[in-house]
């Protein structure tokens, strides 16, 4: 979908306008096309300097809403990507069970994302050799709290990830359905704790912020794919100040690259604040403190530890806020040379095969 929704349509775009454009793209998709798109973006991930993906997966049945022969299916052939091309995966089958706060009943549109408990247990088995699974309830809309409650308990201890406070809509409903706010009706109903990650977070207030802080979660932030939603900015240097963690992901992958996602995140700071280095340390390198907190945050959120050796030329203050992708000179997992001179080593053969499947998709 990159390059695909940059134009503006006749009522004010916004999350909302983009995710029926969304929905309509991946109501085509098959088995084959999500691994072949699927390879690609880890390709591209490695090449930009991320190592390991969190991969918040909900893209589980056929275009009419049944299950395939295999219910896994399409969260293998995720399994299946990521092994190709050598990233470490933390698979999130996602729990997706209404179309909305109160039981709203789901969209066509949806139809492919829902699962009962019954069927959401069977995703939940799927294998991921090397890696992790954890939950995913894809946001407090989305879910019952019945529901929520269940999925923590059946698997508490594993990687939970959930959209929280994303748009300004979301919590002005979450209001109106519960008389809380996004991020206190998820802390009231379920204990979050380190092994949680609150994916974007954006419009958690003051006091939601320090409870994310003190109860040691992650913010998964997505800095790109928020400035080109146009979702906001979440408040970060009072966050930090009361020992917050964050991490960073590519979400919409509309542009991957490690490096803008936390310098837009550092710039983004500035143009609220009207201050240079705001999340910095007095007379140390910015570039180090980003690259520092969001690698700690990141290997917190996926749960787990990578062992990957990523090669740049120059600085991490050239890398982040110049060079780009262009620094990247080498990428490593467990002693194996996935990128070298800023080209994943299958490159030719992995692109050739997602154009086709793009071209088709686009005809």
């Amino acid at each position: 979908m990159a390059g695909l929704t940059e134009r503006r349509g006749s009522e004010s775009d916004s999350f909302w306008t983009w995710r029926e454009q969304m929905y309509r793209f991946v109501a085509r998709l098959t088995p084959d096309d999500l691994e072949a798109i699927a390879a690609q973006a880890y390709l591209e991930m490695l090449e930009a300097g991320f190592t390991w993906v969190a991969e918040f997966h909900y893209l589980h049945h056929q275009p009419d809403g049944r299950p395939y022969a295999n219910i896994a299916e399409m969260s293998e052939r995720i399994v299946a990507a990521a092994a190709e091309v050598g990233i470490g995966l933390t698979l999130l089958p996602v729990l997706y069970r209404q179309g909305g706060f109160g039981g709203k009943p789901p969209s066509e549109a949806q139809r492919r994302f829902i699962n009962d408990r019954d069927s959401y247990a069977r995703l939940m088995e799927t294998k991921v050799p090397a890696g992790r699974i954890g939950i995913a309830p894809h946001s407090l809309r989305a879910v019952a709290l019945d529901d929520l409650k269940w999925a923590v308990e059946t698997w508490r201890g594993q990687p939970a990830h959930i959209h929280v406070s994303e748009q300004t809509r979301e919590v002005e409903d979450c209001l109106a359905a519960h008389r809380r706010r996004p991020v206190d009706l998820l802390m009231d109903t379920v204990e979050v704790d380190a092994h949680w990650c609150l994916i974007h977070a954006t419009h958690a207030d003051a006091g939601e912020r320090t409870r994310i802080a003190r109860a040691q979660a992650v913010v998964g932030l997505c800095p790109i794919t928020e400035a080109n939603l146009g979702d906001g900015l979440f408040d970060v240097p009072d966050f930090l100040a009361e020992g917050g963690r964050f991490g960073v992901g590519s979400d919409s992958n509309v542009r991957i690259s490690a490096a803008e996602e936390l310098r837009t995140l550092e710039y983004g700071q500035r143009l609220i604040h009207r201050q240079r280095n705001v999340l910095g340390d007095a007379g140390q390198s910015t570039g180090r403190r980003l690259f520092d907190a969001a690698l700690a945050g990141g290997r917190q959120a996926v749960g787990a530890v990578d062992d990957a050796v990523v090669v740049l030329e120059g600085s991490l203050d050239y890398w982040l806020f110049s060079a780009d992708n262009a620094a990247i000179v080498s990428v490593e997992r467990g002693g194996v040379r996935l990128v070298e001179q800023g080209r994943h080593r299958d490159r030719e053969r992995i692109t050739e095969r997602y154009r086709k499947t793009l071209a088709r998709l686009l005809a």
